[in-house]
C-alpha cells in the first residue's frame, strides 16, 4: 500500500465514519433518554434512501402509506387511552382534535403531496424535504405504539420489543419497496483534486452535513430548554420527572431526533451505494459499534468510535475484503471486555 492508496482509503473511511457517527449519536440519545437499544435505527436509513429513490423514479413512495397507517393506529391509541382515563375525559374535547390533527390530517396531507410530487418530477431538494417529512414522523409514532406503554419495563423487555419492531419494519420495507435496490442522484458531481487524491463532492457533502449536525446537536443540548430537559432525563429519569420534566415527551423527542438522523443518513449515502430494504440494519449495527465504544453514554467518544469503525472498515476492505465485516464487529469484543472489567455492576432493581 502506497501513500495515495492510503489517502483514498482514509477518505472512504472518514465518509463512512461520518454516517456511523450520526447513527451512533442517535443510538446514544435514545438509550440514555428511554433505555431502549434502538435496533430499528437502520430501517429509518433505508426508508429515507428508498423514499427519495422512489420520488426520483416518478414512483409513489409507499412509506407515505405506512405513515398514514401508523397515524391511524396512534390516533386510535390516543382516543382509547383518553376515554379510559377518567381524569383526562374532561380534556378529551381538546386532546382528541389535537391528536386527529397530528396523527390523521398531517399524514394524509403528506400522502397526497407525495402523489403529486411523484408525478410532477419536483426538484431534488423538494424530493429530499418530502422524504424527510414522511420518514421522520414515524419515529415518535413507533415510540407511541411500541415503547411508550412499556416505558417503565426492564431494559431486557425493551430490547425484546426493539427486536420485534425491527423485524416488523424490515418486513414492511420489503412490502413497500421490493427486493431490488436503488440509488439516487448525487447532490454534487464536483471533484476536488488534492495531489493524486480526488475527493468527490458527495463525500464533502456528507462530511459537511455530519459536522453541521453534530455542532447543531451540541448547541441544542447546551443552549435550549428542551435540549437541557433531554439531558436531565438522560441523567436521572426520576429526578427529571420530580422537577416537572415530561419523560414521555422527552422520549418522543429523542425518537424524533433519531428518526431524523437516520433518514438523513439514508439520503446522504444513497448516491454512493445501492440501498436495499434491509441495508439499513448492517449500517445501523456499525453505528451501534461506535455507540458501544462510547458506553451508550458518551456522545464525543461514540462519535470518535464511529469514525474509527469507518476507517477500520475501509482499510480492512483493502487488506482482507472478505473479512471486513468480521473485523469491524470483532472490535466490539475487546471494548465490551474492557468495560466489563472496569465498570461497577449494579442490579437493575437497585438503579
Amino acid at each position: 500500500m502506497d501513500l495515495s492508496i492510503a489517502a483514498i482509503l482514509a477518505q472512504d473511511g472518514i465518509t463512512s465514519g461520518a454516517i456511523y457517527a450520526l447513527l451512533a449519536l442517535a443510538l446514544v440519545l435514545v438509550f440514555s433518554v428511554t433505555r431502549v437499544i434502538f435496533i430499528p435505527q437502520g430501517e429509518f436509513v433505508a426508508f429515507g434512501a428508498l423514499t427519495v429513490a422512489a420520488l426520483q423514479s416518478s414512483r409513489f413512495p409507499h412509506s407515505a402509506t405506512l405513515l398514514v397507517a401508523l397515524g391511524v393506529a396512534c390516533f386510535l391509541y390516543e382516543v382509547v387511552g383518553t376515554l379510559r382515563n377518567a381524569e383526562r375525559r374532561h380534556g378529551a374535547a381538546r386532546s382528541i382534535p389535537v391528536a386527529a390533527l397530528k396523527f390523521l390530517v398531517f399524514p394524509i396531507a403528506l400522502f397526497f403531496v407525495a402523489r403529486t410530487v411523484a408525478a410532477a418530477q419536483a426538484p431534488m431538494l423538494a424530493q429530499v424535504a418530502l422524504a424527510l417529512a414522511i420518514v421522520i414522523p414515524m419515529g415518535p409514532m413507533v415510540y407511541r405504539l411500541a415503547f411508550q406503554p412499556l416505558a417503565e419495563a426492564s431494559t431486557l423487555v425493551l430490547l425484546i420489543v426493539s427486536v420485534g419492531t425491527h423485524f416488523a419494519l424490515i418486513g414492511l420495507g420489503l412490502v413497500m419497496f421490493g427486493a431490488e435496490g436503488s440509488r439516487t442522484t448525487p447532490f454534487s458531481d464536483a471533484r476536488l483534486e488534492v495531489g493524486a487524491l480526488a475527493i468527490s463532492g458527495q463525500s464533502l457533502v456528507i462530511v459537511a452535513v455530519s459536522i453541521l449536525l453534530i455542532v447543531g446537536l451540541y448547541l441544542y443540548f447546551e443552549r435550549t430548554l428542551s435540549g437541557k430537559a433531554l439531558r436531565a432525563t438522560a441523567v436521572n429519569r426520576l429526578g427529571a420527572r420530580l422537577v416537572g420534566i415530561g419523560t414521555t415527551q422527552a422520549g418522543r423527542l429523542a425518537f424524533t431526533l433519531a428518526a431524523a438522523m437516520g433518514a438523513l443518513c439514508g439520503v446522504l449515502i444513497a448516491p454512493l451505494t445501492t440501498v436495499y430494504y434491509d441495508s439499513g440494519f448492517l449500517i445501523g449495527l456499525k453505528g451501534f459499534v461506535g455507540a458501544i465504544i462510547g458506553g451508550l453514554a458518551s456522545y464525543p467518544i461514540a462519535a470518535a468510535g464511529a469514525v474509527m469503525v469507518g476507517l477500520l472498515e475501509s482499510y480492512s476492505s483493502f487488506w482482507a475484503s472478505a473479512l471486513k465485516e468480521v473485523i469491524v464487529f470483532t472490535l466490539i469484543i475487546p471494548v465490551l471486555l474492557w468495560r466489563s472489567l472496569t465498570s461497577r455492576h449494579v442490579e437493575e432493581e437497585e438503579e
